[in-house]
């Protein structure tokens, strides 16, 4: 309690805020699943009280390393200032042993509450993959793959992989009432039929070179030449079958051609002779023309979502390109900080999209239900908001108002560099000497015996 004082000269009181730092730290579980602390001790990440006392302490140290992106030695050091010293090799085991448990409370974060009693509503779910790297790399080592709710932006589902994982509409969970919107390299027509058949929708650019299209009485459809047959027409839509190659499963749907503008359509032909040109190829006449039209398949009938309705939403795409722009922007997802396939590695990762989650709840509980949706008209994007409410929750995390003065000495010891061959550079002895010589008193210079 501080004593402040009013314009009259009265005397109050004011209450100011709290600078312990469980009491900081125990604010941020809120945001969390409530039985944080209890999966600690059922995926065996916290087993009993040593320096590290609660599951409060061992989850502070995670988001430590993988949030706030401190190495083992300063996250040690933190800690030491904190409560007690402790070691970096002792802080790198522990963090190992919290991978179960960091991987368990993302998936309990993403779960969707059932509500069995409501009707079944749609939202459209925007998926995509990234590539992260390691150290100094200059390939993949890592692959991660988002699945965004169109509307609210919210995370939905995620997924970590190696690099021989490709995209795929496979790897997420359709229910009925989805509509999955995704980009031309998920154009796979065995997996499109079974999100479809597992009650989805989808809408997805069409790759017209991996996806055999027939028409309803199951001739081949060549849409070329579909395509020419009103050459000046902006919008094209076809009724068309796809199936696997086998033709043992078929869908309907339709897909909707838009022209695009000359300027535009020379641009993806030129880039369309870049690529064919890396890979040694010369572009076929077709898929030039090809190149001058967004091709989109979709399983949604025209009456319900019409042509030019999907061509805006697909547009809205974009939306996950620009999540994956701020997270490695904001929180430099794709900078793996520890060596490919190692213990930390994978939990570096899962833990950086566990303080990601944390981070975003806690925004959108603060600016209320609704901001940043995309169904209405927005004054501004996440991006700010985000990076402030980083500001706010470091020192909650890192507890920076309470540490303990007395732990310094402590703390120094614990940052201090190992045993190395080159050792820290330090000023010659004779350069030493000098600067304890005052400046008033003159320097002799050495005498020099005389050769005979």
């Amino acid at each position: 309690m501080d004593t402040v004082y009013s314009s009259h000269g009265q005397e109050t009181t004011m209450q100011l805020p709290s600078t312990d730092p469980e009491t900081l730290f125990e604010d941020l579980l809120q945001d969390l699943p409530s039985e944080t602390l209890t999966m600690a001790y059922e995926f065996k990440a916290f087993t009993r009280a040593r320096k590290i006392k609660t599951p409060h302490q061992l989850l502070r140290v995670v988001l430590l390393y993988c949030g706030l992106d401190q190495s083992l030695r300063e996250v040690a050091g933190t800690f030491t200032l904190l409560s007690e010293r402790l070691t970096d090799e002792a802080i790198a085991q522990r963090l190992a042993a919290c991978r179960p448990w960091v991987k368990a409370l993302l998936t309990r974060m993403l779960e969707r509450p059932t509500l069995a009693t409501l009707p079944t509503t749609r939202r459209f779910l925007v998926i995509d993959g990234s590539s992260i790297q390691g150290p100094g790399a200059t390939g993949t080592h890592y692959r991660l793959h988002l699945c965004l709710d169109l509307v609210t932006l919210e995370l939905t589902q995620l997924l970590i992989t190696d690099t021989h994982t490709g995209e795929s509409l496979k790897h997420w969970r359709w229910t009925p009432g989805d509509v999955a919107v995704a980009d031309r390299g998920y154009s796979h027509p065995e997996a499109m039929v079974q999100t479809v058949q597992a009650g989805a929708d989808l809408l997805v650019r069409l790759n017209p070179h991996s996806v055999p299209l027939c028409q309803h009485d199951g001739t081949p459809l060549d849409l070329v030449a579909a395509l020419k047959h009103q050459p000046q027409a902006p919008l094209r839509s076809f009724p068309v079958v796809i199936g696997t190659p086998a033709g043992a499963t078929r869908e309907q749907g339709w897909v909707h051609a838009y022209r695009l503008a000359a300027p535009e359509a020379a641009n993806a032909r030129a880039a369309c002779r870049k690529r064919s040109r890396k890979k040694g190829r010369t572009p076929q006449q077709t898929t030039l023309y090809l190149a001058g039209w967004v091709l989109v398949w979709t399983s949604l009938p025209p009456t319900l979502l019409a042509a030019e309705t999907i061509l805006a939403v697909y547009r809205l795409r974009w939306q996950v390109e620009l999540a994956i722009k701020r997270w490695k922007s904001l929180l430099d997802v794709d900078a793996l900080r520890t060596r490919d396939g190692s213990p930390l590695a994978d939990l570096w990762l899962h833990g950086k999209l566990l303080y990601a989650l944390l981070l975003d709840r806690r925004l959108r509980r603060q600016l209320g239900a609704g901001w940043g949706h995309v169904d209405q008209e927005r004054t501004a994007t996440w991006w700010r908001p985000w990076k402030l409410m980083q500001e706010a929750l470091t020192p909650m995390i890192s507890g920076a108002l309470s540490w303990q003065s007395a732990h310094w000495e402590q703390c120094v010891q614990v940052l201090a560099e190992r045993p190395r061959r080159r050792t820290l550079q330090q000023l010659p002895a004779g350069a030493c000497i000098m600067l304890r010589i005052p400046p008033t008193q003159s320097i002799q210079p050495p005498s020099q015996e005389k050769v005979a």
